[in-house]
């Protein structure tokens, strides 16, 4: 007997059984968004190293100041190449599909970071970051587009979820390397980030394309070779920047661009902030590098929490409740640790807290986007919305790094502090942002003629009932 009442009644679905290829598809993404965080989080350790080699060989002091300011620069150019590639890769992605895109980006950033070992002056250190950072652009947007267009069931945002786990496990390992690796060297820690590249292999193999972008590829084409066009065959940008989905590419570049603000504020200085103390008290460079270490796992760990977990907050509380939870956790660990001084063992304990926030809400960003967009524009709304946030918090770090020697005498945790706090404008979104819990992915309209048999076959209005 059917398990599904239609008529007044809501319609009742059994929760579909998890298949092969999702767990495939999850692994894949999962995998390439950790070997990201890995590679990003390695250049973050070894941030206060490299620039106290580098930045002689260019006639520049290594001190706090310098390390501060070129170092943030070099994170700046990393975070604009991101930018960039995010855009670039996103409207590939919609054009050409998931996969193979996705599979080139994960190349691009892993060749170029390991790259970054053989450098002699900072310049060319931020030369390798930009060019990486326009193959990390690709992963987050991609593989939440790929993600959530396979996983079109009741666990679609948990899934997500999951995924944006792996940024922050890749943190995690990262650190653990740095904790037994870090004594030899900076270069070969970037080194290391050559591992990604091999992950393409399993992607090609084993990940496949959603029937829901082929068949948008394949009707645009077919419209193409008959000389046909349609409004949704203008260009994904034009699109993106207009009625109707003007609106929803403002609400997600809003809460992307606050939470990567106060996400790349913090992450890019609790390290020199804890190797500073260390120097203080006298600590040997090697004790110091251990302090970082732990303390960025603990982060890193609070983290891993704070991404996988959103999923499963959303679909209880709703998308909107789940957010203000991120923000509110966030903003009281930052507002706790950074403005005043703290012990290490301060900071063991808050950092796990600052972690759960900012990273959930990271992860938000990019469980509640696919939720916005149609297939056809969907890896480029989630690439737009969040490059637009990359090339504002571009100047971040920098910035921080700037004040902390003009206005704050060298404390980057004052520092940190303030650019921090810009990412409070993202509660300017969360306003206007709708409600998609219950609400299957939109849909673009069914291709007219003898195609439309090969379209997705699930209404255009299905609502999926959560357990």
């Amino acid at each position: 007997m059917s398990n599904t009442v239609t008529g007044h009644h809501r319609e009742v679905r059994r929760p579909r059984d998890i298949t092969r290829t999702q767990w495939l598809v999850l692994l894949g993404t999962t995998m390439g968004w950790a070997l990201d965080g890995f590679s990003g989080s390695l250049y973050a350790l070894v941030l206060g190293p490299a620039m106290s080699e580098l930045l002689p060989h260019s006639g520049i002091r290594a001190d706090a100041s310098g390390v501060g300011l070129y170092g943030g620069l070099t994170v700046a150019l990393f975070l604009a190449g991101w930018a960039v590639g995010g855009i670039l890769f996103g409207v590939l992605a919609d054009y050409f599909g998931r996969v193979r895109v996705l599979s080139a980006g994960v190349i691009t950033y892993a060749v170029f970071t390991a790259l970054a070992a053989f450098t002699d002056t900072w310049w060319q250190l931020g030369a390798l970051r930009f060019v990486a950072g326009l193959g990390s652009g690709v992963e987050a947007p991609v593989g939440a587009a790929l993600v959530a267009e396979v996983w079109r069931n009741r666990y679609r945002a948990r899934a997500c979820g999951v995924m944006m786990s792996g940024y922050a496990g890749g943190f995690f390992v990262a650190a653990l390397a740095y904790e037994f690796l870090g004594g030899h060297g900076w270069r070969l820690m970037l080194g290391l980030a050559v591992a990604p590249a091999f992950l393409v292999w399993f992607i090609r193999r084993y990940v496949p394309e959603p029937p829901e972008i082929r068949t948008v590829i394949a009707a645009r084409q077919a419209r193409k070779a008959q000389g046909h066009t349609a409004p949704e065959d203008r260009f994904v940008l034009r699109r993106l920047l207009a009625p109707p989905f003007l609106s929803r590419t403002l609400v997600a570049t809003t809460l992307a661009t606050g939470s990567l603000i106060a996400f790349w504020s913090v992450s890019t200085w609790y390290p020199q902030i804890i190797r500073h103390a260390a120097a203080v008290d006298g600590l040997p460079s090697h004790t110091a590098d251990s302090h970082v270490a732990v303390a960025s796992m603990l982060f890193n760990a609070g983290g891993v929490l704070g991404y996988a977990s959103w999923g499963f907050l959303a679909d209880a509380v709703g998308r909107r409740k789940a957010f203000v939870v991120s923000f509110a956790v966030s903003t009281a660990g930052v507002a706790y640790l950074f403005p005043f001084q703290h012990g290490y063992a301060e900071f063991l304990l808050a950092l796990p807290v600052v972690g759960f926030g900012l990273f959930g809400a990271l992860s938000g960003t990019f469980v509640y986007g696919p939720e916005l967009f149609p297939a056809s524009v969907r890896a480029t709304g989630l690439a737009l919305s969040n490059s637009v946030g990359r090339l504002i918090t571009a100047s971040g770090p920098l910035v921080a790094g700037v004040i902390a020697v003009s206005w704050f005498d060298g404390d980057l945790g004052l520092a940190t502090t303030c650019v921090a706090a810009v990412g409070l404008t993202a509660a300017i979104g969360l306003v206007f942002a709708p409600e998609t819990r219950g609400a299957d992915l939109p849909r673009d309209p069914l291709p007219a003629g003898p195609d439309q048999a090969t379209a997705p076959t699930a209404s255009h209005t299905t609502k999926e009932i959560h357990s």
